[in-house]
């Protein structure tokens, strides 16, 4: 999810050359982590959860989270729809 809306960064850029060439050298560096079953779970529990508080997220961005919160990865981001922190998510904002 993560490595798709990467990509779509870079393709809704016109695919910037200096951005690919970060995105891709970035993608080299990090190991991509599969989609399962248990992120799926994790999903739709978040989903749940926020739609009842009624604090919802984009759709690519509750993925992102769910996938993150599962595999107990830090998410980073500096995007403020995230500060609901769910249990068991770490953030981490490298904008600072």
């Amino acid at each position: 999810m993560t490595e798709a809306e990467l990509r779509y960064g870079v393709a809704k850029r016109g695919g910037a050359p200096g951005l690919k060439t970060r995105v891709d050298k970035f993608l080299r560096l990090v190991r991509v982590l599969p989609w399962t079953s248990d992120v799926v779970s994790s999903y739709a529990g978040l989903r749940v959860l926020r739609e009842a508080a009624g604090v919802t997220l984009a759709p690519m961005d509750m993925l992102i989270a769910a996938h993150a919160k599962t595999v107990g990865a830090t998410l980073v981001t500096s995007d403020a729809a995230f500060s609901f922190q769910p249990s068991g998510l770490i953030l981490e904002d490298w904008s600072k």
